[in-house]
């Protein structure tokens, strides 16, 4: 041991005093201790290391001492301490003799070379001396398995293409836009009213494009305050400010390489934080807050809003130039009352979904019903929808909604309802009302098919719920009419 000169006399001999007390502690306490020289041979083993021999494959002392400790002791770390002069306070070693744990600490001469090593076997037995610490880690490795597999199932998509349900014309350009968009690496501006299915689309496009096993991340700038926006973007450098993790925090940005970033709400994006926004879009790069260190990335954007950013432009709200980067391919998601076709599919869809997040039976609409909900304006569009229809559902006392509970639950919303429109009259009827019944009853059999298949988009299985028939019915009709 190096004696501390700065001491006196009677210090430096107490120092060697308590440094010769803590080896004698170590060698009786212990359940076994080892020395080794500069060279990593064996030169000294205690009473209690000498009953840990015959395990290890030897019968005399002599055929242990004397010889290179990585020879006489499987998966020893002693030349490790040697070379690099630092202790390993508290390891696992497992060999021929059992599991042990054990400490190494390196010797020094007065100059501080090293000249040797201490190894001292803490505890044998580890499975039952350390059973609780050994529990408590299993128990923690877990938890953040757990929440790890959770945290990777959250970033994973959650929709296709097949989750925007419709059959109508703007439904269909919708889709055939998306799955174009998702051939690309460029930037997505998702357009519509708020309710419209941006989200969805959004994953959507992720889950067909060639990123798809990558994350997505989701980040609503409109729920984040704007002092903690940059932070949320970019992320934390270690110790940027008090009360920061130690460690820095990735931002969502980074959360995203190799995958989709979708920013929703671009449009209530701060104007202080654009700048850093489009240098980012453009450089591929970040600076998380508290670093001067640039950091890349690589993750598509997807962007969304239900604003007119146009017009956020003019009125200088938002940067032009990062309008342009963003809007590189842009799609406009039609409002619902404008794709009033792809309705009672939607209807059917939302039904089963409320009904499988309940845990209940789905609850069936009457023709009457569907055909009130087609004719709605539907404001709040399919998010206004789903609203009503699990108002509904909460209301009813058994599993089949009519019109008037929906007409209720509309009223109460406060939502103007809009009659269902008559079918039309054909000018035939007009001009020959007296006429066999059956035809009669044939011809309005036929028109009534007919606006139904308009109202569903071609829908058969809609349009036969419409109706109130089976759909063998209604492909029956349909093969009479022809």
């Amino acid at each position: 041991m190096k004696s501390d000169t700065s001491l006196p006399l009677d210090g430096q001999r107490i120092l060697e005093l308590a440094a010769r007390s803590m080896f004698d502690l170590f060698a009786n306490a212990s359940e076994g201790m080892m020395l080794v020289d500069r060279n990593a041979r064996v030169v000294w083993i205690n009473d209690q290391y000498r009953r840990y021999l015959p395990a290890l494959g030897f019968q005399r002392e002599e055929d242990f001492v004397g010889h290179p400790v990585s020879e006489v002791v499987q998966n020893t770390q002693m030349h490790r301490v040697l070379e690099t002069g630092k202790p390993i306070l508290i390891d696992l070693l497992s060999n021929k003799a059992g599991t042990f744990g054990v400490s190494r600490i390196p010797l020094r001469d007065e100059a501080g070379t090293v000249i040797g090593a201490l190894g001292i076997v803490l505890f044998d037995h580890p499975e039952t001396t350390l059973q609780p610490l050994i529990h408590k880690f299993a128990h923690l490795q877990r938890d953040l398995d757990e929440a790890r597999r959770e945290l990777a199932s959250q970033r994973r998509s959650k929709y296709t293409l097949a989750s925007f349900v419709g059959t109508s014309a703007a439904a269909v350009e919708v889709k055939r836009q998306a799955r174009k968009a998702a051939q690309s690496s460029s930037p997505v501006l998702l357009l519509g009213e708020t309710g419209t299915g941006k989200e969805l689309l959004a994953h959507a496009i992720h889950a067909a494009s060639a990123r798809s096993r990558g994350p997505f991340v989701s980040v609503n700038i409109a729920a984040i305050p704007d002092t903690l926006l940059e932070a949320e973007f970019f992320g934390v450098a270690p110790g940027a400010y008090t009360g920061a993790d130690r460690r820095g925090r990735d931002g969502k940005f980074k959360l995203a390489d190799g995958g989709t970033l979708f920013l929703d709400e671009i449009g209530d994006m701060p104007l202080a934080l654009q700048p850093k926004l489009l240098r980012a879009l453009q450089e591929g790069e970040i600076e998380p807050l508290g670093s001067n260190k640039v950091v890349p990335f690589d993750a598509r954007v997807i962007a969304a809003t239900s604003r007119d950013l146009a017009a956020l432009v003019r009125e200088g709200s938002f940067r032009e130039d990062l309008y342009y980067r963003l809007n590189v391919l842009p799609i406009k998601v039609p409002p619902l009352r404008e794709r009033r076709g792809d309705i009672p599919a939607l209807a059917e869809v939302l039904v089963e979904d409320i009904a499988m997040r309940n845990g209940t039976a789905p609850f069936e609409l009457s023709a009457d019903a569907v055909a009130m909900l087609a004719s709605q304006r539907w404001r709040g569009n399919i998010r206004e929808l789903r609203n009503v229809l699990e108002q509904a559902a909460m209301r009813s006392d058994s599993q089949h909604i009519a019109e008037g509970l929906l007409e209720e639950v509309l009223r109460e919303a406060g939502i103007e309802r809009v009659p269902p429109a008559p079918p039309p009259r054909t000018m035939a009827a007009a001009r020959h009302p007296l006429r066999p019944l059956a035809e009669q009853v044939a011809e309005v059999e036929r028109q009534a098919i007919q606006a139904a298949l308009e109202a569903t988009g071609g829908n058969k299985l809609a349009a036969a719920r419409l109706l109130g028939i089976s759909r063998a019915k209604l492909y029956e009709r349909l093969e009479l009419a022809v």
